[in-house]
């Protein structure tokens, strides 16, 4: 399910849990493959200063790198892997998320200027962020409410402690999953989460739940709707309650447009 915080805002990880952002591939075509480099006393190569786009291939965020670290590997600067995924902030990255190799619409590589020398210098201006496609109306993933108990938190949209609903309760109730998927993080490294899980639906959509007592699957499990995935408790907050967020392509959506009514 970037807190915009890592999740707290498309999920900003602390300075601890920053080294924890990461990048694979998505198996398949038109993705790309990651290779980490190999351990050793040499120092890791420089960013590029310059991109080298790869059309149609993209690389999923997993446990182990940073926005950086991906945009060194696949000869990027950051700056481009930023805009062209839309992100203000490069620590705002999460597991699961699909990160884009290449300019969409209104965004391009940066090239380097030259002085009267010829020689290369830094270019003049940034890149145009591209900007995200809006969630559709039907995400067609079928939706449930993944807790019982009293709406005590609504979303608001640019406010980053309210990407998602609150739903109180007691302490070990029930937390279920909201659509069938995989989860792609279960844990306690994100800074306002406490323990959290998040289930990826499909390329576009994930969910989060959060401030768990603990947590009942683990990473790479299926699971199917209404399963059963963590215990409520209040990790991270002040009492009892599930934090839910849905994510569209890494950003966050209002719940309440997708939950059936209650």
């Amino acid at each position: 399910m970037s807190a915009e915080v890592r999740f707290k805002g498309a999920f900003k990880a602390s300075a601890g849990a920053a080294a924890m952002l990461l990048v694979a591939a998505l198996a398949g075509c038109g993705t790309a493959t990651v290779v980490r480099p190999s351990g050793g006393a040499s120092a890791a190569p420089a960013a590029p200063r310059t991109s080298v786009p790869k059309p149609g291939q993209t690389a999923v965020v997993r446990r182990g790198d940073t926005l950086y670290a991906l945009a060194r590997i696949h000869n990027i600067t950051p700056g481009d892997l930023a805009a062209w995924n839309g992100l203000s902030n490069p620590n705002a990255i999460y597991p699961g998320q699909t990160l884009r190799l290449y300019p969409g619409s209104g965004a391009t590589a940066s090239r380097p200027a030259t002085g009267s020398s010829g020689a290369a210098t830094r270019p003049a201006t940034p890149p145009a962020a591209a900007t995200p496609a809006p969630a559709p109306a039907n995400s067609g993933i079928g939706w449930r409410w993944p807790a019982d108990g009293a709406l005590v938190g609504r979303f608001v949209a640019g406010e980053t402690t309210k990407q998602g609903i609150d739903i109180a309760g007691s302490s070990g109730q029930a937390v279920r999953a909201a659509g069938p998927g995989v989860v792609v993080y279960s844990g306690a490294g994100l800074v306002g989460y406490g323990e959290l899980i998040i289930i990826k639906h499909n390329d576009q959509w994930l969910s989060a739940y959060g401030h768990n007592r603990k947590r009942l699957v683990n990473e790479g499990q299926n699971v199917k709707a209404g399963d059963q995935i963590a215990e409520m408790g209040r990790t991270g907050t002040s009492r009892d309650m599930l934090h839910f967020e849905i994510r569209y392509n890494g950003k966050p959506v209002d719940p309440l447009q997708y939950l059936p009514a209650r």
